[in-house]
């Protein structure tokens, strides 16, 4: 699915194509609720790094953000991935992490294009929701304390969601 996406200000517009555009991931991790949330989580799809065109290149920052460290309960650790954002307007743009280089992950918050609706809600990295965070979970939607087994990818393709092109 060919998807287009942007910041607030309009200074960054980026196109890129992504097998997996249903945005049915919530994640509770300190990273995402902090950069890219406002309601105690962020919305993440995944999409080929190789087909990532961007406009207003100059406009966007990068940093290593921490995240929680679950060895070590109440301590952080740095990320191995990058967070991406218009350093104009602050919104979050994007992850990318060099462990898995073909793909990045836009948020679904800055995606224009209409995406589809997902058939259920995978809520993620519950131990360390917020404390003021209630999640909406519904009866069809599953829940883990850490990350899921199943990638993002399988998740698509065992729900016959998954868009060759």
């Amino acid at each position: 699915m060919k998807l287009e996406g942007s910041c607030y200000c309009g200074k960054v517009k980026f196109r890129c194509i992504s097998h997996t555009p249903y945005p049915y991931m919530r994640c509770y991790c300190s990273i995402c609720r902090k950069t890219a949330g406002g309601g105690g989580y962020a919305i993440n799809i995944m999409a080929e790094r190789n087909s990532l065109s961007i406009e207003g290149e100059e406009h966007i920052n990068s940093f290593h953000p921490r995240t929680d460290d679950p060895d070590h309960p109440g301590q952080t650790k740095e990320s191995p991935g990058k967070r991406y954002f218009c350093k104009h307007c602050g919104t979050a743009l994007w992850g990318y992490d060099e462990r898995w280089p073909q793909w990045f992950y836009p948020h679904a918050s800055c995606i224009d294009t209409p995406l589809p609706t997902p058939p259920a809600t995978e809520h993620i990295m519950l131990d360390f929701k917020a404390p003021w965070v209630e999640p909406q979970i519904q009866s069809k939607d599953t829940q883990y304390e850490r990350y899921p087994d199943q990638s993002i990818e399988d998740w698509h393709k065992a729900r016959g969601l998954y868009q060759e092109n």
